[in-house]
């Protein structure tokens, strides 16, 4: 019966069904946070080693020259009207980062709050599955109509279970392959790493949920910017 009302009454038009899983995707990927978050979140970190480079090792002209990125585009997103919280956090992360390596003196200080990030969100999804709270539902759960009444469904569960596991994996290989970087004190290859790890391994997590949802029969149209934030239900 859950099913069949988050399916909604009818079937869609055969020639719109494509169509129509493009938008799902991409509001699923925007109520993720969006590629743009992820991207932005890595230019900051490209520029710092760059400048760390190019400038003979000066490490507050790095940190500076990645702040004031980190606030540019900020700035750019609230102009144009996107999440504060975003483009907020985009920045504190940003600042934070610089702060710590400058205090440290150690350039490649300035990817650890990433990596600690990296380790905590693998931590958390991981818990979450263990004590039944599966972060995925917890998120998705309300954008798709279920609110928190999913827990009492198995099937849901294992689902948001399943979900939750997509992003353990990927926060620990990125965990896993730019840690041993960060130890040896490589700060090039730690910069690439991230770069390369950042909105490729992302898209390929919301490829993934969005293909367990689909697999459920779970209508992605309740998953849009405008009714996660207004619909309590």
């Amino acid at each position: 019966m859950d099913r069949d009302e988050t399916l909604g009454q009818g079937s869609p038009d055969p020639e719109l069904e494509p169509e129509l899983e493009r938008k799902q995707e991409l509001n699923l990927i925007d109520e993720m946070g969006g590629p743009q978050g992820v991207a932005d979140s890595s230019l900051p970190g490209l520029l710092f080693v760059a400048v760390y480079s190019l400038s003979g090792q000066d490490l507050q002209l790095s940190a500076i020259a990645a702040v004031v990125l980190g606030a540019a585009i900020g700035l750019v997103r609230l102009i144009r009207g996107e999440s504060v919280r975003f483009a907020a956090a985009g920045f504190v992360g940003v600042a934070i980062a610089g702060f710590i390596a400058t205090r440290t003196g150690r350039a490649e200080d300035f990817f650890l709050p990433g990596l600690l990030f990296n380790a905590g969100y693998a931590v958390a999804y991981a818990v979450s599955i263990a004590v039944g709270w599966p972060l995925m539902g917890v998120l998705i759960g309300p954008l798709i109509g279920d609110g928190m009444k999913w827990r009492k469904d198995p099937a849901r569960v294992r689902l948001f279970n399943r979900m939750s596991w997509v992003w353990v994996v990927l926060f620990s290989t990125r965990l896993a392959v730019q840690l041993p970087f960060y130890l040896a004190g490589s700060l090039v290859a730690l910069g690439i790493a991230r770069t390369a790890m950042g909105l490729p391994l992302f898209a390929l997590g919301i490829w993934l949920c969005y293909l367990l949802l689909r697999r459920e029969g779970i209508d992605l149209k309740a998953l849009n910017p405008k009714s996660s934030g207004t619909d309590d239900e």
